[in-house]
């Protein structure tokens, strides 16, 4: 990065927009990471500039815009509104983003996104018409096109040792990095730029990549307003069929190998499986014996998995350092370390170092790999102090090592010296990392528990830019070393039977959420020689009463086409495609469908002339439904496995049965709109249970004052009994 020497900061939010509408003019293109690193105070008062001048023209590139859960009935704003306050209390509103879902947003002020929240925008005309399909390894190259000339992103800081204030891009290296060095370029093309960064003391101060210091930043916004509460979101509720996948999944990753999993449920899920393998290795294999999974795919677990516990650890390497990483951290799982240094890996790779403890062997090592010459330069004792393969303290000098007076030869030819330098040798490798992530966000324990860390171990979760992350290029080989036997498991919406992926968007181009990195995965994903990709999906979509298969037989739109099919996991089983012809592709998804759409995708199939005439299913696959999944795994829950929340849940209970209560009954009211309405009717003639009591006091409607609280009261009091929370 180019660093300037003329940093301005600022306390005063609006003196700082001066300055950078001063710097740039009028016409401001303005870039911000995704998700949770934005400078919101600052974005906040550019809106409110631009929006009271015409003369100003803003657009906004950015991505996942974080909005606070509103309700749109009385009933949603009772549940979500003392939620909302506990949950999300202190994080500050999108100025921008309030007037967009109002549409009031001026014509001067345009917004774009590269990504979004699943199913966010899908009834809005404008958001459709500016989504910008970008890969995100591709998204800072498309904003340069676009004309970005500001770029803004929150900050972490903490004092230095000795060396002044330190600052570190916390959350968000993802195209932070990559942009800061593109505005500088344009900046050394004469072009008129601004980078600023906002300070937020809450976010964890995060190392690998991550650490900058303030000349990054032309301006560097810190007062009390922008120290806020991070936005937690909390985390999403596991179903059955979710857990179902996880453990499917979970077999799948081999011990000393890497996983890539994204945020939601299912990497919940996957993690509660993972958990289970390694804590009670004994009663993961009973449950994978009782489902038949290890019998099922006893070949495709040996090559790709494993079912035994985690001895070497999994190493993380994923665009989204997700909360579930925490998980398999604290569980002993996420621990296999991994350096940036090519014979470093090479050696522990093959199993020839520990990083634990340093062999007596190492120079002889360490020079067979070229990692040092024979005769050692100074840079070489620079490298074996920062790897920490000499201990601390001794020091080069006029070309000999010391250790305060005594002295050590440099050149390794004869044993004698090797020999001598054991007595200078280092404990352990320093500088190791669990998991390398471009971007994280998470429920507020998730933030909680990395500023509880100590420095050092939290450098053990390492920040870099996606262009690092998400692909192999620039240093193939050091990577390919670090992601061995890489696991990258994406989710998609649908799965044609041919193997293509839809995952991003629908067949009349609407946008759901975005490719986002997936793309980036699955390339790598086959790009590695021992890497696999593993694609989840749902087998259904829908309500009980009227299911809708997510194994199709076409789609009209393709998010991963179908060259690059690997392995498939729905709640029913796995389907390895990878290579196979598309007569086994077929019949292998099929296997894995819901057996209530089988047949229909089985005709098309035969129809098309793509399977045999005379093929029938197996009978061991036709046995797949919902009822299935969950008879399977009600006996486990009663035990405490597979569990709604299994890392537990910022919501009360009192508000999980409500959630659950009110979603079953709006979507028993849209289907029988007279018979909820009798229902209700009958309610009237009846007394309150005194065990609803607690959620009508959560929802205000213990004692209602007026007609329209009473029948709020009976609507819940209704939802409750159909729910089975109250008994009818």
């Amino acid at each position: 990065m180019v660093m300037k020497s003329n940093t301005q900061f600022h306390d005063d939010v609006a003196a700082c927009v001066d300055e950078v509408i001063r710097t740039v003019g009028n016409t401001i293109v303005f870039g911000m990471p995704l998700a949770l690193g934005k400078p919101a105070i600052f974005v906040n008062e550019l809106y409110k500039r631009a929006k009271a001048n015409p003369e100003i023209k803003l657009t906004i590139l950015t991505a996942l815009a974080l909005e606070k859960p509103e309700g749109t009935s009385e009933l949603e704003k009772r549940l979500l509104g003392p939620l909302v306050d506990r949950i999300f209390g202190g994080c500050p509103d999108f100025d921008y983003m309030k007037d967009f879902r109002a549409g009031t947003m001026p014509k001067n002020i345009q917004l774009y996104e590269f990504f979004n929240k699943a199913g966010g925008y899908m009834g809005s005309p404008e958001a459709q018409q500016n989504h910008l399909n970008s890969n995100y390894t591709h998204v800072i190259r498309d904003g340069v096109d676009f004309g970005i000339n500001v770029y803004g992103q929150m900050l972490s800081y903490q004092t230095g040792n000795g060396s002044g204030p330190m600052y570190s891009m916390g959350c968000n290296t993802d195209i932070s990095i990559e942009g800061i060095s593109a505005l500088n370029k344009k900046r050394a093309q004469g072009e008129k730029v601004a980078i600023i960064g906002e300070v937020n003391k809450n976010l964890p101060f995060m190392y690998g990549d991550a650490v900058v210091t303030a000349d990054t930043y032309d301006f560097i916004l810190n007062n009390d307003a922008t120290q806020y509460t991070l936005f937690g979101p909390p985390k999403d509720s596991v179903s059955d069929v979710d857990h179902m996948i996880g453990l499917h999944v979970s077999p799948l990753l081999k011990d000393g190998g890497t996983i890539q999993v994204g945020i939601g449920s299912l990497g919940d899920a996957i993690v509660s499986g993972l958990k289970l393998r390694h804590t009670d290795n004994a009663k993961f294999n009973a449950i994978m014996d009782k489902a038949e999974i290890t019998s099922r795919y006893k070949t495709l677990i040996e090559n790709v998995g494993g079912t035994d516990a985690f001895t070497e650890g999994l190493y993380g390497s994923s665009e989204m350092f997700v909360d579930a990483f925490m998980e398999l951290y604290k569980s002993g799982i996420l621990k296999r370390k991994v350096f940036e240094s090519i014979p470093v890996m090479e050696l522990i790779n093959e199993k020839r170092l520990d990083c634990e403890t340093i062999p007596e062997n190492i120079f002889d090592l360490l020079v067979e790999k070229e990692a040092v010459q024979e005769k050692l330069r100074e840079k070489d004792f620079q490298f074996l102090m920062e790897f920490g393969f000499l201990k601390k303290g001794v020091v080069w000098k006029d070309g000999i090592i010391a250790d305060g007076e005594t002295t050590y030869a440099t050149d390794l030819s004869t044993p004698e010296n090797r020999n001598a330098l054991a007595a200078i040798r280092g404990e352990k490798i320093n500088g190791g990392s669990v998991i390398l992530g471009a971007f994280f966000i998470g429920p507020r324990s998730f933030y909680n528990a990395l500023n509880a860390m100590s420095e050092d171990e939290r450098k053990l979760f390492g920040m870099s830019g996606v262009e690092k992350v998400n692909q192999l290029y620039g240093d193939e080989k050091l990577r390919s070393l670090q992601r061995k036997d890489g696991r990258f498991i994406n989710t998609a919406m649908m799965i044609s039977i041919f193997g293509s992926v839809i995952s991003d968007a629908l067949d009349d181009g609407r946008v759901v959420s975005g490719i986002g990195g997936q793309y980036n995965f699955v390339s790598m994903a086959h790009a590695l020689e021992d890497g696999r990709l593993i694609m989840m999906v749902r087998s259904t979509r829908g309500g009980a009463d009227d299911p809708k298969s997510n194994i199709v037989f076409n789609y009209g739109h393709c998010s991963v086409p179908k060259h690059l099919r690997d392995i498939v996991v729905t709640e029913y089983g796995i389907a390895d495609v990878r290579g196979l012809p598309d007569k086994d592709v077929i019949l292998e998804l099929i296997k894995i469908a819901d057996s209530r759409f089988q047949e229909t995708l089985l005709a098309q199939a035969k129809k098309s002339g793509k399977v045999p005439a005379h093929y029938e299913i197996p009978e061991e696959y036709r046995h797949n439904t919902p009822g299935k999944v969950s008879g399977f795994l009600a006996p486990y829950k009663k035990e405490g496995l597979f569990q709604v929340f299994p890392f537990g849940t910022d919501f009360t209970d009192e508000e999980v049965a409500l959630g659950g209560a009110l979603r079953a009954f709006k979507a028993k009211a849209e289907k029988s709109k007279l018979g909820v309405a009798l229902n209700l009717a009958g309610e009237f003639a009846k007394g309150v249970p005194s065990e609803a009591m607690p959620y009508l006091d959560r929802m205000g409607l213990g004692s209602p004052s007026e007609f329209k609280e009473r029948l709020l009261q009976k609507v819940v009091i209704s939802a409750l009994k159909s729910s089975g929370k109250v008994t009818p």
